[in-house]
């Protein structure tokens, strides 16, 4: 199977989720699945949630930052490096806007992260609710038209990928950061 073919399977596969042009629940809870792996989302919650935890989740709550942070310019260089277009479609101005890239979907990198990290790091009911929530994510970005489902194929194994590179070496860093800048995070 040549790559021509590979790409229309997956058009059409795609094409077959997208619910974007179909009002009713389906596409209201696509939609809420599709926004909710938001990166400023994330970024704000991680940073409000960090001034009012303990220790415990401080210290996941700073890996999850980070990891976020890392991961976007990872994301990014692969977009941008590939740089395939988005599908076709009205929903997700922001996304089409701002990002005209689709592969590899950023949303579905930072939900599998998320969920990698968070079954290292929190506590395990957080992280079965995460691995629950990280594939709505995805599907849901391929139900609203803003990727294909190769996209976000691949934008998860980076996200596993990154994360599990990451907790190899997350302690060094994180104890680096604190004595480059003198601040301690728990």
């Amino acid at each position: 199977m040549n790559l021509r073919r590979i790409l229309e399977l997956d058009a059409r596969l795609s094409s077959q989720l997208r619910v974007a042009e179909k009002p009713g629940l389906l596409r209201n809870l696509a939609i809420f699945f599709a926004h909710s792996g938001d990166s400023w989302f994330w970024w704000a919650a991680l940073i409000l949630a960090w001034f009012f935890s303990d220790s415990y989740w401080k210290k996941w709550e700073t890996v999850e930052f980070f990891g976020i942070l890392g991961l976007a310019g990872v994301v990014l260089a692969f977009k941008f490096l590939i740089k395939r277009k988005r599908p076709e479609g009205d929903w997700g101005d922001i996304y089409r806007n701002t990002d005209p890239h689709s592969f590899p979907s950023g949303h579905a990198a930072r939900s599998f992260l998320i969920a990698v990290l968070g079954s290292a790091l929190a506590p395990p009911w957080l992280a079965l609710l995460l691995w629950l929530w990280a594939p709505l994510v995805a599907l849901a970005r391929v139900a609203m038209g803003v990727h294909y489902l190769s996209d976000v194929i691949a934008g998860a194994i980076l996200g596993v990928i990154i994360a599990l590179l990451g907790l190899q070496f997350y302690q060094y860093l994180i104890d680096w950061f604190a004595g480059l800048t003198g601040f301690l995070f728990w």
